[in-house]
């Protein structure tokens, strides 16, 4: 099922008509932000351990390793959009575009960033261990709902059923690793 939930929006994706009229770079952009979606999905899946087959080790690692090919998959949706449309870009950065989508996804954008960093400079941080997962915590969820409303306000490659339904499993595997992991609850435990 997981399997479908990744594959069928970029499929779908793949096979929409406002591809015709894209440039390469612009298709490339797109789709980086596509799988940037997928890879929201198995963020919280794996750090709340919920995938079978990977012990609680293996799943942090994957969890760390998709982080970072979250990074990277924004930094190519970013890059891609800044070569077609350098205007378009600033305006989004500065907070002045017209469309409110960019809005939501320069949001996205920072708090992932913040997040990422807080996950690499974790032990220089020298942060106790619930205030540390309290903020990455945090700023993840800020990620994930400004992804979901930026993808979608946005009408384009996407199909709507296909979107809508990722962008719900990436809100409802959220809410449920939050509730199993209380990450909310920073008192000492006797």
């Amino acid at each position: 099922m997981l399997s479908a939930a990744l594959a069928i929006p970029v499929i779908a994706a793949a096979l929409s008509p406002y591809l015709a009229w894209r440039d390469p770079i612009y298709i490339l952009a797109g789709f980086a932000g596509i799988i940037g979606m997928c890879l929201l999905l198995l963020q919280p899946l794996l750090a709340g351990r919920w995938l079978p087959g990977l012990s609680p080790v293996s799943s942090r690692h994957w969890h760390r390793r998709c982080g970072l090919a979250l990074i990277v998959a924004i930094l190519i949706h970013v890059g891609g959009l800044w070569i077609t449309s350098p205007p378009d870009v600033v305006d989004a950065l500065l907070f002045v575009s017209a469309t409110p989508f960019s809005n939501w996804g320069v949001i996205a954008m920072w708090s992932a960033f913040a997040a990422a960093l807080l996950g690499v400079m974790r032990q220089r941080l020298n942060l106790r261990f619930r205030l540390w997962r309290l903020s990455h915590t945090g700023l993840a969820m800020v990620t994930i709902i400004g992804s979901v409303v930026h993808a979608m306000l946005i009408e384009g490659t996407m199909e709507i059923m296909t979107k809508t339904t990722l962008c719900v499993l990436v809100l409802l595997a959220s809410v449920r690793t939050l509730a199993k992991l209380k990450v909310w609850d920073i008192r000492r435990r006797a």
